[in-house]
């Protein structure tokens, strides 16, 4: 028995297992975990079957699968839940995946919508939530000192 990796603190077989082996989710937060979870084991049918029929068109398997084996998946957070209960047919989700890739620890920030299909809720598509680049240090010029002490112009120095 092992903790589901949707970070709800039930056991797999209670969380998102059901889910995964084709139960249909009852939520769209239960749906979205379901997703994280799918990620995790790389069970690309699941990820593929909990798309909406229009999100299917362009749906990668091969990438889905690809990423999925290509990254260190460390932690769902589930930010804020919109809609989705009993007698509603549409819902948010906004979410936080932690993963590292390529030795550096990343964040996949996400507001996705969901809609139900067939008594089941399905993923529509999501807005992802960008950082900005913020830059550590000023800007320097081609024609400024170089900051390395050199005395030399920064384009004759370290801006070649």
């Amino acid at each position: 028995m092992t903790k589901c990796p949707c970070g709800s603190g039930r056991l797999l077989e209670d969380c998102c297992g059901p889910l995964l082996a084709g139960a249909p989710a009852a939520t769209p937060q239960a749906l979205m975990r379901s997703r994280y979870t799918a990620y995790v084991a790389c069970d690309v049918d699941h990820l593929e079957r909990s798309l909406a029929p229009e999100a299917r068109t362009d749906h990668d398997r091969k990438a889905a699968e690809q990423w999925s084996r290509s990254v260190e998946w460390q932690g769902l957070d589930i930010l804020s839940c919109d809609g989705g209960g009993p007698g509603e047919d549409t819902g948010q989700v906004e979410f936080v995946a932690r993963f590292r890739q390529g030795g550096f620890d990343q964040t996949h920030h996400e507001t996705s919508r969901f809609r139900r299909h067939d008594d089941s809720w399905v993923y529509v598509d999501g807005k992802v939530h960008m950082k900005p680049v913020v830059r550590a240090t000023p800007k320097v010029g081609r024609n400024d000192p170089c900051p390395c002490g050199s005395g030399k112009k920064y384009k004759a120095c370290c801006g070649r």
